[in-house]
């Protein structure tokens, strides 16, 4: 090889190189990169590979305008992007730190709250994608809450996953983001948000949206458009001085350094305040504190093993595994701290409250005087296993490394800076300011909807739910009865009384706030009271929520409509297909992975068909997991009723059917005329004219004239309808036949996909 061909082979490797280094950085995180912790850069170039061609589709700097901004890279938000992203939309996401994954991951609680026994969408593909890492390790996924069906990982882990998803979706759509930023004002034209002021480092520039997502820990967005907002137990345009909200957490991930705590993790004197945090925690963990033997309630003082098994994560970090069984639970060497530190906790509020005032939310004068004084009421605990306890504990140092201090922890002394640089960057806010909708959800409503098919009863769906969440009412301080909206009947006792009794749907319609068009909520701030907010701000919950606000995000920007009317069954479809679960029913002959599924959710949560036996699974706490009772009607088969997929429908069936659709579209009962003899078959010509005449506006949707259809034109007197239907793919279950079969009998699962598929198809008019 001569040395011009040598000269050129080595221009083209440093060619490709560079090429390959910029397709990673610009996949990452445009401009704002620059300014993200150390470990984002870490996770931009371990997922190297994953991300190099769908890279070529991101942009070195943010574009001017996009169909969709998100503020926040929480749980909601990341959700919501990734959803978007997949359905086509372009997407900005705008954090205020230097992590995406939000109380989950950038504030450290990464044992997951979830108590739902089910799991679909984006959240279950985040937690197979967990299971897989660990299990590739030797390395149990349950190791929190002294349950081996726990769910837990350490937050870089989770912060590398989401990216790895993030980076997936920009295959079909596109997300930015800006990073270490805020939006400090929204634009609006005629009551619709058209774009927002993004502060980034100091400068500000302007960003066009059709849609704008508030998926902040704090709803910060929401004072920022002229809406009305609840705020605690309070309306923004009266708020109470009075009003209370849930305490905060500032966590921490700590772990055992068999060789002893370095000592730059090891602080020479206490923080000020020490001697009565001191009593706090001995009165929770102590030396001689007794170990957890599987007996409810938890009986306190704990021992120091006790208390590492409540949170326990996964270790990375060394080649052993444990989980929540009791004969490993002392083999845990890595943990959150979020158990007796929450602020201000036992120490309550100045009016000997317990919770926050809400004005934490409103004022960031008093915002940040609380955070600090939680954060130091985190590191006194870190002293106080050091100093107290004897242990080598400390803050972990292969989670976080925030290079810049969070506000919180300006001025505090050197020798605990290197510790707070390896907390979690923000804390874990539990209430958050709440739009305002045309409904708000309620604790009664929730419990209501959780009886769905238990204990004799039938369907209390949400005929517009877009996820499905299971906690307790749960509230951290605030929850007494001067705390609760009194307009909502809740009180105290409605923690107890209005607990869930299973799995809850949530509906869409508390997403959308009254007042403006073009924005949405996403987080822990829908449209509820606090007591239904206690059991909807979990992370799992969060994530579904920010996934279907995401997907009606992106149905909004593709119909070009406000998201007040876009017809819910849309949303349902577009979620559907994504592997959600919205149907609390469920049939032994329609699993999962049925053709019909998805269709006979939809028929179920908006009451179109009667199936052949509903389930009749017995209520149950909610708080157990192991519960004979439900674990016994579920080898029953108790838990599964009989949709009938298979069995032919009368020409009564068929009529109620067609009348159950109208109301659907229309909010009214409709007519349709299948002739006489109501006990005789219908067959699948009569039911193409019934269908085609009682939902007329399928003649103006778009058909394809070109489109190939599954089976011939004929002369019988229905061809008409069959064609209609056809071509708008109404009829694609029988596609499979040589020819479309007039004569032949409706069978009660063809009957729900042709009525759905048409339900579906009048919608995006």
């Amino acid at each position: 090889m001569n040395l011009f061909s040598k000269l050129r082979c080595v221009l083209f490797i440093v060619v490709i190189f560079s090429l390959f280094m910029t397709a990673s950085y610009a996949s990452y995180s445009t401009d704002s990169l620059s300014s993200s912790s150390s470990s984002n850069l870490d996770l931009a170039f371990a997922s190297l590979y994953s991300s190099y061609f769908s890279a070529r589709r991101a942009r070195t700097q943010p574009r001017n305008n996009y169909d969709i901004i998100i503020a926040g890279a929480g749980t909601g938000g990341i959700s919501a992007a990734i959803q978007a992203a997949r359905m086509g939309s372009s997407v900005l996401v705008v954090e205020t730190s230097s992590m995406i994954g939000g109380q989950a991951v950038a504030a450290g609680v990464s044992t997951m709250d979830d108590m739902s026994r089910q799991k679909s969408g984006i959240y279950l593909e985040f937690i197979d994608r967990i299971t897989s890492y660990y299990s590739m390790r030797g390395k149990s996924i349950s190791t929190c809450y002294w349950y081996d069906k726990s769910t837990a990982f350490e937050p870089h882990v989770g912060q590398e996953i989401l990216f790895d998803m993030v980076n997936d979706a920009r295959r079909k759509g596109v997300i930015d983001f800006l990073m270490n930023s805020e939006v400090v004002s929204v634009k609006s034209d005629n009551k619709k948000v058209s774009g927002v002021t993004v502060r980034t480092q100091g400068s500000k520039k302007d960003y066009g949206c059709k849609i704008l997502i508030d998926a902040t820990e704090y709803g910060d967005i929401l004072p920022l458009v002229n809406i009305n907002y609840r705020i605690g137990n309070s309306e923004a345009k009266f708020f109470s001085d009075d009003s209370m909200i849930q305490e905060i957490t500032w966590t921490a991930v700590i772990k055992k350094y068999p060789g002893g705590v370095p000592y730059h993790l090891k602080p020479l004197y206490p923080l000020p305040g020490y001697e009565l945090a001191k009593r706090n925690y001995e009165s929770l963990v102590s030396a001689d504190g007794a170990p957890f033997r599987n007996v409810y309630p938890i009986v306190t003082p704990v021992d120091f093993a006790t208390h590492n098994a409540y949170r326990a994560i996964p270790d990375s970090g060394t080649p052993y595994n444990y989980d929540a069984s009791d004969k490993s639970g002392r083999l845990v060497t890595k943990t959150e701290v979020n158990w007796g530190n929450d602020y201000p906790g036992v120490y309550a509020w100045t009016n000997g409250k317990r919770g926050l005032p809400a004005a934490y939310l409103e004022d960031r004068i008093l915002r940040l005087q609380v955070e600090r004084d939680a954060l130091i009421k985190t590191l006194h605990f870190i002293w106080y296993i050091q100093n107290e306890l004897g242990e080598e504990w400390s803050v972990a140092d292969d989670e976080y490394e925030n290079n810049i201090l969070p506000e919180a922890a300006r001025g505090l002394p050197y020798d605990w800076q290197e510790i707070i640089k390896r907390m979690p960057p923000i804390p874990y806010v539990r209430e958050s300011r709440r739009i305002m909708a045309k409904h708000t959800l309620t604790s009664q409503e929730m419990l209501q909807n959780s009886l769905s098919y238990r204990d004799g009863q039938t369907s209390h769906e949400f005929y517009d739910a877009i996820a499905i969440g299971g906690y307790i009412l749960d509230l951290h301080g605030a929850n007494s009865d001067a705390d609760m909206e009194w307009q909502f009947h809740e009180r105290t006792s409605s923690q107890i009384i209005n607990r869930p009794r299973g799995p809850f749907q949530v509906p869409m319609r508390i997403l959308i706030p009254e007042g403006i068009d073009g924005l949405l909520a996403a987080e822990k701030n829908l449209s509820m009271s606090r007591l239904a907010a206690g059991a909807l701000r979990l992370q799992p919950i969060t994530m579904m929520t920010g996934q279907a606000a995401g997907a009606l995000a992106a149905v909004c920007s593709r119909e070009n409509k406000p998201a007040k009317f876009i017809h819910p069954m849309l949303v349902q479809w577009e979620l559907l297909n994504s592997g959600v679960d919205l149907s609390l029913c469920h049939y032994s002959d329609v699993p999962p992975e049925h053709p019909l599924n998805k269709v006979i959710q939809i028929s179920n949560m908006y009451g179109l068909i009667t199936p052949s036996e509903y389930p009749h699974v017995p209520s149950y706490n909610i708080e157990n997991y192991d519960d004979p009772v439900l674990i016994m009607a579920i080898i029953k088969g108790h838990d599964k009723g009989v949709f009938g997929v298979d069995e032919i429908i009368t020409r009564r069936e068929a009529l109620d059917m067609i009348t159950r659709v109208q109301k659907a579209l229309t909010g009214t009962k409709g007519t349709a005329d299948l002739g006489t003899k109501p006990d005789n078959f219908v067959s699948r010509g009569d039911f193409a004219k019934a269908v085609c005449e009682a939902i007329p506006d399928l003649y103006k949707a778009n058909t394809n004239a070109r489109a190939r259809l599954p089976f011939k034109s004929s002369r019988h007197r229905n061809n008409d309808y069959v064609m209609l239907l056809g071509r708008l793919g109404i009829l694609n279950i029988y596609s499979g036949d040589s020819e479309f079969y007039y004569g032949r009998p409706v069978t009660k699962g063809e009957a729900a996909d042709i009525i759905v598929r048409a339900a579906i198809t009048v919608s995006r008019l």
